[in-house]
């Protein structure tokens, strides 16, 4: 059929059934857009959403101050490095000859005051044993001096000397030879009833008995004498000795070595009157 006769209207028509399936795609278009998900993005459009706007966290700021300042630290050094390399490459030979000897000068000062300082500690270290063995034999004269001036209690091995006087006929004469020959045979401390006998001592006769310093003992005369027992006894025993005039007198004696002997009556420290040391 030809469509010149067509009137406008009739074309009309015959053609909007074609624009009205286009128009609603048109207008279902975004609907449908709507319902998708998101357009996937490319690597780039990722790196870029991934890194800005920045996330930077407590731990990440201080490493990079950390960082920062190694790298400032490392570029002063490297700048000074440079500098002095470059003033000792310019310098003179006459100028690097002197700032060698200066060096060679200072690590000779450098060992000299540390020979200095390990003489010093050594010194110090001797000084220190010297002062502490001074100390130990003080201690020690101290006590050997205590024993012989009665200050002090001393035991060791030695013997007893026993008189037994029922006559009353023993003096003080007689006790004193005793002393004697013990302190001639080697005795280091003695002890006669109770009383110490020191360089001091004296004996005297008291009415029925005898006063040591002052001191009024009574029979039986008991000594007890630290010793070599082997020295102590012979020397009392010998011909015309301690013991036979003892027993002239009609006493009885009795001599008895020991392994310990206990003295352990004191003197008290006596501040001399008028002697002093000559020492300065």
């Amino acid at each position: 059929m030809s469509n010149e006769g067509e009137t406008p209207e009739n074309r009309l028509r015959r053609e909007l059934p074609e624009e009205v399936p286009a128009a609603a795609a048109e207008s279902s278009g975004p609907e449908q857009l709507d319902e998708k998900d998101e357009p996937s993005l490319t690597g780039r459009q990722r790196l870029v959403k991934g890194l800005w706007p920045p996330r930077v966290t407590r731990a990440q700021l201080i490493v990079a101050l950390l960082l920062f300042g190694l790298g400032f630290g490392l570029a002063v050094q490297v700048a000074s490095n440079s500098d002095s390399g470059s003033a000792l490459r310019g310098a003179r030979q006459e100028d690097l000859v002197r700032i060698l000897d200066e060096l060679d000068n200072r690590t000779q000062r450098l060992e000299d005051e540390k020979q200095g300082l390990e003489d010093q500690r050594t010194e110090l270290e001797n000084s220190s044993n010297q002062a502490a063995e001074a100390r130990k034999q003080t201690a020690e004269k101290e006590k050997q001096l205590g024993i012989l001036a009665g200050t002090v209690a001393a035991q060791g091995p030695g013997i007893t000397l026993t008189i037994n006087d029922t006559k009353g006929t023993v003096k003080a004469d007689m006790l004193l030879d005793a002393i004697q020959e013990l302190r001639a045979a080697g005795a280091e401390a003695i002890q006669v009833n109770g009383v110490r006998v020191v360089a001091s001592t004296y004996l005297a006769d008291s009415g029925k008995g005898v006063s040591v310093d002052g001191n009024k003992i009574t029979q039986p005369y008991r000594f007890k004498v630290i010793g070599k027992p082997q020295d102590l006894e012979p020397a009392l025993n010998i011909p015309g000795g301690v013991v036979q005039t003892l027993e002239k007198e009609q006493a009885t004696v009795t001599v008895e070595r020991a392994t310990k002997i206990i003295v352990d009556a004191l003197r008290a420290a006596k501040q001399p009157d008028y002697a002093r040391s000559s020492s300065q």
